[in-house]
């Protein structure tokens, strides 16, 4: 069985240190897990750092951990950005956590013309929060050394914006004739990936982006679900990077 993964702040995180891990990850090792001395743990702070450590003493809602090693991982040279129109209901949460377990590295929360939801008010912070905890739930499940950064809601002119700054953007299209498999991809910088809501993207929007720079893409014969659209694509992008390899 894998270690667990939990995350600590990286200034504890030194190889030959004794950690307490308390508070809400402490609780969920220590009483939901029930993880007792002698057994492996993983301590990440979420930016490449990770501590592979033992359990010397368990507690009510804290363990006593010995770091026995510690290793840096460098960020990507090639990130993944996601721009994710807003699904329905909790098909938001699923595509995120989807999203993170294949390696995506920004997911941009994005009100599209024809989301079928909408985040206004107090609604987006808890959406966001939503959004964010999935995402970290998901990286040390998957055993992320980095977690992916959920970003605040974006509007159709700052998709635009990122498109002009990515090294390369596409946008899923069930209308495109270029498929995803054949868009050349760049050896550094960001690879950016629209997906559209249920309804599809408006002309619009198709026109805005295209003169941003995006190319629209097709996954195949079929349509897929927004919800599932990204994390697919995304598979197939990541599949032709050295991070796959």
């Amino acid at each position: 069985m894998t270690a667990p993964v939990f995350l600590a702040d990286r200034d504890r995180l030194v190889e030959g240190a004794r950690v307490t891990l308390d508070g809400p990850e402490g609780r969920h090792a220590a009483t939901v897990r029930r993880l007792v001395p002698g057994e492996a743990v993983v301590l990440s702070d979420g930016a490449g750092r990770t501590a592979h450590c033992k359990v010397t003493a368990a507690a009510k809602n804290r363990l006593e951990l010995d770091v026995l090693d510690v290793h840096d991982d460098p960020p990507p040279q090639q990130r993944l950005v996601v721009v994710q129109a807003l699904p329905k209901s909790d098909r938001g949460e699923r595509a995120v956590e989807t999203m993170t377990e294949v390696g995506v590295d920004v997911i941009v929360p994005w009100a599209a013309a024809r989301s079928l939801a909408h985040w206004r008010g107090e609604r987006t912070e808890k959406a966001l929060a939503r959004w964010r905890a999935t995402a970290r739930e998901a990286a040390k499940q998957a055993r992320r050394s980095w977690l992916p950064d959920v970003t605040d809601l974006a509007s159709t002119s700052q998709v635009a914006g990122r498109i002009r700054a990515a090294a390369a953007a596409v946008m899923l299209h069930e209308e495109a004739t270029a498929a995803i498999g054949g868009i050349k991809l760049p050896a550094t910088g960001d690879i950016l990936l629209i997906v559209g809501p249920e309804g599809g993207l408006t002309p619009e929007e198709v026109a805005g982006f295209s003169g941003a720079g995006a190319q629209p893409v097709r996954l195949g014969q079929t349509v897929l679900r927004t919800s599932t659209a990204g994390t697919v694509a995304a598979a197939a992008l990541l599949s032709r990077t050295p991070r796959w390899a």
